[in-house]
Parts: structure tokens; C-alpha cells; sequence
């Protein structure tokens, strides 16, 4: 057999972040910290943003659920954020477009739990309408605007019009550091303008219907349409206060509308469409429908985050799974479960970074310190086997296959690697039902490479 010649990792051209660490721990345990996660429709989501950094930063566990890979989605549309980068605004900013889809999500969710349809109207209608929103100038002085209105970027006036407001009577400026503070006493005092719910009718109406709407559960398939609902306390409950109250509290948003200004004096009948100002505002709104950003874990990582780092804990309904409770969940939902961690912990160890390999139809793909730094070097199909190398495969590959596998992986600039975990024959399934049978496991790897024959003579001819 030919030894396999090393070819160092191929390192990406551009890097726009530095290296942490390998693993989310602390030698001297300062910053160590065990982070939660729960199981949702058999998939492990960490939910908690601290976590979320922890986990992706250090050692890059985990994708987010709504990005390509590291968890930083956003509503905010990056060409309006450059397009009012002067208005020294901290807050999403989304086209009228993107609004409207999201109060239609909303609707569909409110049609859903059984709200006629003039209910919605008037329950989206007030909750989405303009608020009153404090903001600073480029210079740093304090403004009032109802509608959070501003010229757009390319005049010469750039300040946030001031309108006297309706609805609450004298505005009160507040700094943007206090605002939430302002927010928080508003509701509880009841004001209307700040409560999330559309109050309409008599007071009964008022108390059936925000105590109907209450009842309804508003997270979904991690999506949350806001609804006014408060969360009950549960004593039993997981989650900590910054993500209660990250998730219950409106999410305040500025769309970009337009509004056609005034005619020039001289206009006539044949230039009005000409001479037509289209002037671009900000609206502050509320977003009825939000979207979390949440980071979610293979099954793989979050054991090893467990039984090899013990910096994982996963919660299943009321109470944290034990390690051969997850042992066992985890087979039974994923049947080549064992086989692909025994992998997975084997490469980890070594100091690479494994990744799901599904797009090269493989188990895992390499990494040398992260995504971020380097390309995959190698695609990896785990087998377990016994001393003999005999077993039930459960990837049988024909010549064929393996060719044609082969080429899809070079044509990657990869390698195909082959890891067997040979497994002792005298070892029973009861062995194999809790992770100490890794102790008695060895791998061995073998690297697939694509005979060339005009190179065999070529280099024949040498000699």
C-alpha cells in the first residue's frame, strides 16, 4: 500500500476575523461557563446570545438557522444601514416592502388563532401605526420626531423634522440610553401608545380580549409574532431574564417610505409629473412579526460539548438530559449516530474542525482552525468495523461509486478519506450502548487518490 503524501490545508485569501480558541473553555477557569441548549424537533438549538458567541467563536460549533454559517442575521438591510449611515441611528432599518411581508405574516398567524378579520385590522393597524421616537443629530443634540421622519441623505438639510404629536400630547425627549427605561414605566402604567395591543371597544371587550390573546402561545417554529402577550413566570422555566425579555419586548423598526413634496411655483399643467419631489422618510414602527436569529448544534457537537468538554447542558421539556440519556436519543434519531461521533471526537481531538459533509456526500469535511481561515482538505466517510474489517457498511460503495465520488472531491481541491473504527469482535451491543466503548476503538484512515497513468510513465521514464 502507498503512503499518502500530506498536503497542507489551503488557506483562504481573505480573513476578516482573528483566532480565539479551539474549544469554548478556560484553562485558568475564569471564562468558563456552561451554556444551555433544548431539543426541537430533534435538533439542538442554543437560543441564549451569550451561548451563541461562546459556542461559534470558540471553536466554531454549530450554524445559525437563518445564516450561511456564523449566527449574524439581521432585519436591517446593509444598503439602507450605508444609504442613512449620518443619522446616527441604532436601529434596524427595512424598505416598506419587507415591512408589509411581515405584517401579512402576522395576519396569517392572527387568521390562525381564530381573529375575525376586522379584529386584525384594527389590531395590526394601531400596532403598527408611526411612534414617537427620540434620536440624536450628527452633532449630538436631542430630537423629538412623531414620525421619525428625515430628509433623505443627498440634501442639505439633514435634520429629523420635528411634529407636534397627537396622540401623546407634549413629547418628552429622552436620551437614547434611557429610553427603555421610559418604554418599561409606560407599560406598566398602561399607556396605550406603548402597549403592544390594539385596545379597541368596551372595556369588557378590552379584558376577554387581551386575556384571549394571552392564552395563545406566540413562538412558532422560532419565529414570535408579537402580540402584546406578557409571559407567564415559570419557576420550572429554562431560560434566563435577557432572553425573556429579548424575545417578549417589541422590536422597534425605521421604514423607508416615500412621500412627494411640494410643486415648484412656476408649474403648469404639461410639468407636473416632472417637477413631482419624491422625498424619502424614516417611520418608526413596531415589527409584528420577529424573526430570532438562534444556533444550531449537529448532533455530534453537542455531545462532544457534553461528554468531552462539559460545557453543554441540553434540556429536554422540564429537565437536563444525562449523557447516556443523550447517548440513547441520539441513536435512536440518527440510526449511524455512533459511528459518526466516534469520528467526529477522533478528528476533534486531533485539532481539526469537523463540519457536516453533506454537500460533498460525505460524513465530514476538515477544517485546519475554522471555516473562516482555510478550505476543507478532506471529505471523510466513517465505517465501523470489526478486527477483520468485516461488518455491516453502512455506505457500501461500488468502483464506480467510489470513482465518481472520488472526482467530485478532487474537483473540490479535496481529498477522500476513508475512516474505519475498528471495534473489538468480542464486544457486545451492551458495550456499545454507553460512549465508554470509544476507550476500546481504534482508526484507522486511508487516503483515496485517483491512479493517473501517463503520470506513472512519466515518471517510470525518469528512471
Amino acid at each position: 500500500m502507498a503512503e499518502a503524501v500530506f498536503h497542507p490545508p489551503r488557506r483562504k485569501r481573505r480573513v476578516f476575523e482573528s483566532y480565539e480558541s479551539p474549544f469554548p473553555v478556560d484553562v485558568g477557569g475564569k471564562d468558563f461557563r456552561i451554556c444551555q441548549a433544548e431539543i426541537i424537533n430533534n435538533n439542538v438549538i442554543v437560543r441564549n446570545p451569550e451561548d451563541i458567541e461562546q459556542l461559534y467563536n470558540k471553536g466554531y460549533f454549530g450554524k445559525g438557522i437563518l445564516s450561511r454559517s456564523r449566527p449574524v442575521y439581521s432585519i436591517s438591510d446593509p444598503s439602507l444601514v450605508t444609504k442613512w449611515q449620518g443619522a446616527n441611528i441604532n436601529m434596524p432599518i427595512i424598505t416598506s416592502k419587507k415591512y408589509q411581508c411581515h405584517v401579512q405574516w402576522a395576519k396569517s398567524i392572527l387568521q390562525e388563532q381564530g381573529f375575525d378579520d376586522c379584529s386584525i385590522t384594527k389590531i395590526l393597524e394601531n400596532y403598527t401605526k408611526p411612534l414617537e421616537l427620540p434620536f440624536l443629530e450628527e452633532d449630538g443634540a436631542e430630537q423629538t420626531s412623531n414620525s421619525c421622519n428625515r430628509m433623505g441623505p443627498n440634501t442639505e438639510n439633514t435634520e429629523l423634522c420635528r411634529q407636534s404629536s397627537t396622540d401623546t400630547g407634549n413629547a418628552v425627549a429622552l436620551s437614547c440610553e434611557n429610553w427603555n427605561e421610559g418604554y418599561k414605566k409606560a407599560c406598566l402604567e398602561g399607556d396605550p401608545a406603548f402597549y403592544p395591543v390594539a385596545v379597541c371597544g368596551s372595556k369588557e371587550q378590552e379584558q376577554s380580549d387581551l386575556k384571549e390573546i394571552a392564552e395563545v402561545s406566540c413562538q412558532k417554529h422560532g419565529f414570535l409574532m408579537q402580540c402584546g402577550c406578557k409571559a407567564k413566570e415559570n419557576t420550572e422555566q429554562r431560560s434566563s431574564e435577557a432572553i425573556k425579555s429579548k424575545e417578549c419586548a417589541p422590536e422597534y423598526v425605521l421604514v423607508q417610505e416615500e412621500e412627494e413634496g411640494d410643486l415648484c411655483p412656476e408649474d403648469d399643467s404639461a410639468h407636473v409629473q416632472e417637477n413631482l419631489v419624491k422625498k424619502e422618510k424614516l417611520v418608526c414602527r413596531r415589527n409584528p412579526f420577529r424573526i430570532f436569529e438562534y444556533l444550531q448544534l449537529t448532533l455530534e457537537e453537542a455531545f462532544f460539548l457534553v461528554y468531552a468538554l462539559g460545557c453543554l447542558s441540553i434540556y429536554y421539556g422540564e429537565e437536563p438530559l444525562t449523557i447516556l440519556k443523550l447517548w440513547e436519543i441520539f441513536s435512536e434519531v440518527k440510526p449511524n449516530f455512533k459511528t459518526t461521533y466516534m469520528a467526529y471526537h477522533y478528528f476533534r481531538s486531533k485539532g481539526w474542525v469537523p463540519k457536516v459533509g453533506l454537500k460533498y456526500g460525505t460524513d465530514l469535511l476538515l477544517y485546519r482552525k475554522g471555516p473562516p481561515f482555510y478550505h476543507a482538505s478532506y471529505s471523510v466517510i466513517a465505517e465501523l468495523v470489526d478486527d477483520n474489517f468485516e461488518g455491516p457498511l453502512r455506505r457500501p460503495l461500488s468502483w464506480k461509486s467510489l470513482s465518481g465520488l472520488n472526482r467530485t472531491t478532487v474537483n473540490a481541491s479535496k481529498e477522500l478519506m476513508l475512516c474505519y473504527l475498528i471495534r473489538p469482535s468480542d464486544m457486545s451491543e451492551k458495550e456499545m450502548s454507553t460512549p465508554e466503548c470509544m476507550k476500546k476503538i481504534k482508526v484507522q484512515e486511508l487516503i483515496v487518490s485517483r491512479w493517473v497513468s501517463s503520470r506513472e510513465r512519466s515518471e517510470q521514464d525518469e528512471f
